[in-house]
């Protein structure tokens, strides 16, 4: 993916392979794979979701390469971010995260996902229903980079509604991200060698 070996003037890059890629996609095998599989792909399911907001808040104010390279040892540590496990952890748990070097050891992160487990387990609906709720209708992609937005006004309204709920680390920002990465929206570039999802 490295090797890429055109960029277009619309935000995307053409690789080695031959296939035009959102220009972040071609930038490490890594990109690559997250790019092509599950970056805006619908994604279901309270503990997924789960998963995913938590990744995104941790993300906050670093690389996303660094949280997908560290992905499968926050797996291990948050046991699976299975909702009903976390939300069992303890002030040793937090210390033992506190610890994990495999992760992001920043203590305001790591207590907010185990405050946040809590607040998801006494959901009601579950947090796909209310994630989900926020969805704005399908749209076509965007043209190029520079109509990619940072937050949209349903983003705002997740962000408030989940900060009224008593979540914490999701802000508009984060709020889009985490709509971005899950299939909420498909922000691939228009051209993008990954298929669009129906309108």
């Amino acid at each position: 993916m490295t090797d890429e070996i055109g960029v277009l003037a619309d935000g995307l890059v053409v690789g080695v392979d031959g296939r035009a890629r959102c220009f972040w996609g071609a930038s490490s095998p890594d990109y690559g794979d997250y790019h092509d599989t599950e970056w805006g792909r619908p994604v279901h399911g309270d503990d997924a979701l789960f998963e995913r907001m938590c990744l995104e808040a941790f993300q906050s104010g670093l690389s996303w390469i660094t949280i997908l390279r560290k992905r499968p040892a926050f797996r291990r540590a948050f046991a699976e971010f299975r909702i009903d496990a976390v939300a069992a952890f303890g002030p040793a748990d937090a210390e033992r995260l506190m610890a994990d070097a495999g992760i992001v050891r920043n203590r305001m992160k790591v207590e907010a996902t185990l405050h946040n487990a809590k607040v998801a387990a006494d959901l009601s609906p579950s947090l796909s229903d209310l994630l989900w709720s926020y969805a704005p209708r399908p749209r076509p992609r965007p043209a190029t980079h520079a109509d990619v937005p940072a937050h949209t006004p349903e983003s705002v309204a997740l962000a408030k509604d989940l900060k009224k709920r008593g979540f914490k680390f999701v802000g508009p920002t984060t709020a889009y991200a985490l709509m971005q990465a899950t299939g909420m929206v498909d922000d691939h570039i228009a051209g993008c060698c990954v298929p669009p999802r129906d309108l």
